[in-house]
């Protein structure tokens, strides 16, 4: 077996002595959890310990795999520069992974380092291993902003770069819960801090790893959490084999949640075509995007309508016959955003009405979102399908004399400068939770600098159609 097993592992500085000075004992269930997977790690006696962290170098684009011979790094900004750790690193591991990846057309590889040093997402893994087993080398692998069924791609090659090699291999899946879990921790509280815990925390409980891959982003999203990702490569490195888990603690004292767990195979790897769980929560997202669609209202069929015609035919469509007597007689400022697998694919609008009818305005802006956001890639034929759509109808903006009047949930906001520099910001939007945060990222979007720029602000509210 070359996958010998996965854990789950949080990654708290304060779980390092020389950090906690005590306080670690505050998270005494998650300690004793950590310390009983350094065990059952050295009782595998693994040649790699693979390791995925949320603070290695990470690209939304790209999956950083850690080169060169070996690391070191230390909890110096953390005030303890002697809880210092050095691994080597499996080169060849490394190398052969980076070229089953391009293989298999998953972007990743060793290019783009920004920072050698060890982050305590892995030192941490490394603490407690270190402590039962001295001889091993490591692979250290950033995440991504890829979908979660890439992230179970470069899982699979994981799998398949230890057969290869001959390797017994352990993946060490670093990652945190959510982030907001109470009022008075570091981050604040979200309903959805409680919820995705409670769900991540059930799926390693009874081994249902396809719902690690289905979790919703914008729920991970206001859950803050930094983890999942991490999770979701861990169920690809045991692409159809039969697993048995268990969660050995799960709290969050600090309004952080820590998750420990265990995954360990149970059957053959690699064979059990019923343990295909890409195939699995492949199915089961065309099912959810199906049933989207079947729900979709007459504008955001308009703008699905309008940019598929021009992807696959070069051609901007006319207003079709047999739409509703608002679309045709109203003119309005529009946005069309595009998600895919949950993230941002484009957005495009217009703040005021540029064209005689709304539903011209719909067209246009959903053929720039797919074709002209400087964010992204132009949308392709084959990403159409996977493709949900937002059209966002902007009430008339009014000027406000301060913050106090924002409402991040019901409105959205205009910063702008005597000069025409201007930024905007839709409402209710995965992250944004308080009118400062709203004001600075609309501002950043208009290359306003709040302290010394002069600016006014405005609010509108929108009718979002899903």
């Amino acid at each position: 077996m070359a996958i010998c097993g996965a854990f789950v592992l949080p990654h708290p500085p304060l779980i390092i002595p020389q950090v906690g000075r005590g306080r670690e004992r505050d998270i005494q269930a998650t300690v004793d959890a950590c310390e009983q997977v350094g065990r059952q790690i050295a009782e595998l006696a693994p040649n790699t310990i693979v390791i995925t962290s949320p603070h290695a170098t990470l690209y939304r684009d790209y999956f950083h795999i850690s080169p060169g011979s070996h690391a070191r790094g230390s909890f110096a900004q953390y005030g303890a520069p002697r809880a210092a750790y050095e691994v080597t690193y499996d080169a060849e591991f490394a190398s052969r992974l980076s070229e089953l990846c391009a293989r298999a057309g998953i972007e990743a590889g060793t290019d783009y380092e920004r920072d050698a040093r060890l982050d305590h997402g892995t030192m941490i893994a490394i603490h407690f291993v270190q402590k039962y087993l001295s001889s091993f080398e490591v692979v250290r692998i950033g995440l991504s902003g890829f979908s979660p069924a890439e992230h179970y791609r470069l899982g699979q090659a994981i799998q398949q770069t230890a057969r290869e090699l001959d390797r017994r291999v352990v993946h060490v899946a670093s990652g945190d819960l959510s982030h907001k879990l109470l009022a008075e921790g570091p981050y604040g509280f979200a309903p959805e801090g409680p919820e995705f815990d409670e769900r991540i925390a059930h799926d390693l409980a009874t081994g249902d790893l396809v719902d690690i891959l289905a979790i919703d982003p914008s729920l991970a999203e206001r859950a803050a959490e930094c983890g999942l990702r991490s999770f979701q490569i861990m169920v690809g490195v045991f692409h159809k084999t039969p697993v048995r888990t268990e969660l050995l603690s799960h709290e969050g004292p600090f309004g952080v949640g820590y998750g420990v767990a265990t995954v360990m195979p149970t059957g053959a790897e690699g064979t059990d075509e019923n343990c295909d769980r890409l195939a699995a929560y492949e199915e089961l997202r065309m099912q959810n995007l199906m049933a989207q669609r079947a729900q979709e209202d007459p504008y955001v069929r308009l703008a699905r309508a309008s940019l598929e015609r021009y992807v696959r035919d070069g051609i901007r469509m006319g207003v079709p016959s047999g739409l509703p007597e608002e679309l045709l007689n109203t003119r309005a400022g529009c946005f069309v955003s595009l998600k895919k697998d949950g993230a941002l694919r484009g957005c495009i609008g217009t703040i005021a009405p540029t064209r005689s009818s709304l539903a011209e305005e719909i067209c246009a802006n959903a053929i720039s979102a797919g074709t002209r956001d400087p964010r992204f890639m132009r949308v392709r034929e084959h990403e159409l399908g996977d493709l949900v759509y937002d059209v966002d109808v902007l009430g008339k903006p009014e000027y406000i004399d301060s913050m106090d009047q924002l409402d991040p949930v019901r409105y959205g906001v205009i910063v702008s400068c005597a000069d025409g520099r201007r930024g905007l910001l839709l409402p209710d939007l995965d992250g944004v939770d308080t009118a400062e945060e709203q004001v600075r990222i609309a501002a950043q979007k208009g290359r306003i600098d709040l302290d010394f720029d002069y600016y006014r602000l405005e609010r509108f509210e929108v009718v979002r159609h899903l």
